[in-house]
């Protein structure tokens, strides 16, 4: 089968061979934002299975590889920096393709501002500015710092921000690797302050503490390996577009799945299931409660790996969202001046700014309602990462349809693996919406119409964005036009 060529934009492109296969790959890891992600979710996982909890990030990585596969797939065959939204269109059509280019966009928006707030917050911590991370002004201002700064590095060039990125991604594992040897070494000896448990293979039973704590625990660790498709993006700045960036963002999953299994395992055998249950709702100040526990005055080590981990992803955050605005643009999904890309750097520019803009915007904004009501626009986002991660896979079996019956390898590997991984997260987009909904699930505890306030902010999301497309459609109908032209 052989695709369309997707339109090509007037004016200057992207700069071809900016980056490598390792730089794609540092980027999907940084985007996951693995000491951040992982001390958000480990206590409220623990809270849910006790030591099965790396059992359950074990389970949660399946959709995520089986969906990394389907972005791999699809890369090759049309390797546009809009991803889902470009690869959506063409196999389901241009409302679909909308709808999940918005899903895409917006969960960088949502979620900007607190990375920020998290990377200038453990930061303050790690140099000993306790005074300062506890005040809500400087923080918040510095936040907004920061993001301006990463947009503008964004803007910069790809090659600066491969660089940039690098460095964290070092200091971010160097990191955790020493915590996680030094509280497992702790913990089997005996040596920790909570008592200490022995690992064991049983705890990459996932099943062991039973069916709905398992459903809920998944919902967690799908949230924490969220992020590597970033490297996907990055394609038409990619050295080899057709395989690099795909293997990347394939890659990124099984390091992230191995990171997360040696982490979780080292701090449940150090602190226990008792303490993480009862600090489930620290978030990700699991870890700083920890650290100084654990490394004494080397807690600092800690602090910094939360800190760069979401320094890192505050950036690689936004390119995700500003490639697929100018991806939306080239086919007249938007207005063609989020098309632009400056000459000089070759970069997106006018759709980096608006998602820098609108991300500090909505952060100032619901950070001013209460930092729960930040917490909660946070948890709606896996109602945006579900839709969207599905669709890619749905797509990819219906693109690929004419190959499913070439041989096994192809009926697995583009037909049932990406239809398998779309099902599982159908299915916990299902019992999100169904916790979601009930607003004792949500860090405010208080309804919103009568539903938690994680559920409002999602699908509110999502009906902002049908409105938007319909007046956009309205206004220039093109993009509703090609999908006869751009079918596989």
């Amino acid at each position: 089968m052989t695709a369309a060529a997707p339109a090509v934009p007037t004016g200057a492109t992207l700069r071809p061979d900016a980056v490598g296969f390792l730089d794609s790959l540092v980027i999907g890891l940084a985007a996951t934002s693995p000491a951040y992600s992982l001390a958000a979710v480990l206590g409220p996982i623990v809270a849910l299975v006790g030591v099965h909890a790396p059992g359950v990030l074990l389970v949660s990585f399946l959709p995520m590889l089986l969906i990394a596969g389907a972005f791999a797939a699809l890369n090759r065959a049309d390797p546009d920096c809009g991803t889902t939204f470009s690869w959506v269109t063409r196999a389901l059509g241009p409302w679909a393709g909308w709808i999940g280019g918005w899903a895409i966009t917006m969960t960088g928006v949502l979620v900007l501002g607190s990375l920020a707030e998290v990377g200038v917050r453990f930061t303050l911590l790690a140099v000993g500015l306790d005074g300062w991370a506890a005040s809500t002004p400087a923080v918040m201002g510095l936040s907004v710092l920061l993001i301006v700064v990463m947009a503008a590095i964004c803007v910069r060039g790809t090659e600066l921000s491969a660089r940039l990125q690098n460095g964290l991604i070092v200091a971010q594992t160097v990191a955790l690797s020493v915590f996680a040897v030094v509280a497992v070494v702790r913990g089997v000896s005996g040596d920790s302050p909570f008592g200490g448990l022995t690992p064991d293979w049983s705890w990459l039973d996932p099943f062991g503490s039973g069916g709905a704590a398992l459903t809920g625990g998944l919902l967690l660790g799908v949230f924490a390996f969220w992020g590597w498709e970033s490297a996907v993006n990055l394609t038409e700045e990619t050295r080899d577009p057709l395989r690099a960036p795909g293997r990347a963002g394939v890659w990124s999953t099984v390091v992230l799945l191995l990171t997360y299994l040696g982490v979780a395992t080292a701090v449940v055998s150090f602190a226990g299931t008792g303490w993480l249950a009862g600090n489930a709702d620290e978030e990700e100040a699991v870890f700083a409660l920890l650290s100084g526990q654990a490394m004494g005055g080397w807690d600092w080590v800690v602090l910094l790996a939360v800190a760069t981990s979401a320094i890192a992803s505050t950036q690689t955050t936004i390119i995700p969202a500003s490639r697929t605005g100018l991806s939306m643009a080239r086919r007249a999904a938007l207005p063609a001046r989020f098309g632009s890309i400056t000459p000089a750097h070759r970069t997106p520019d006018v759709s980096t700014w608006w998602v820098a803009g609108v991300g500090v915007a909505w952060y100032l904004g619901v950070g001013a309602i209460s930092e729960n009501a930040l917490f909660d626009s946070i948890t709606g986002l896996s109602l945006l990462i579900a839709l969207y991660y599905a669709l890619t896979g749905i797509a990819c079996a219906v693109w690929f349809r004419r190959r499913l019956t070439r041989s096994v390898r192809e009926f697995l590997l583009l037909g049932v693996g990406p239809l398998l991984g779309a099902g599982m997260l159908v299915w916990l987009l299902v019992l999100s919406v169904r916790d979601l909904a009930d607003p004792a699930n949500s860090y405010t505890g208080q309804a919103w119409f009568g539903l938690g306030p994680p559920l409002v902010i999602g699908v509110a999301v999502m009906l902002a964005g049908v409105v938007l497309m319909l007046a956009w459609r309205r206004r220039d109908a093109r993009f509703w036009q090609e999908r006869a032209s751009l079918a596989p």
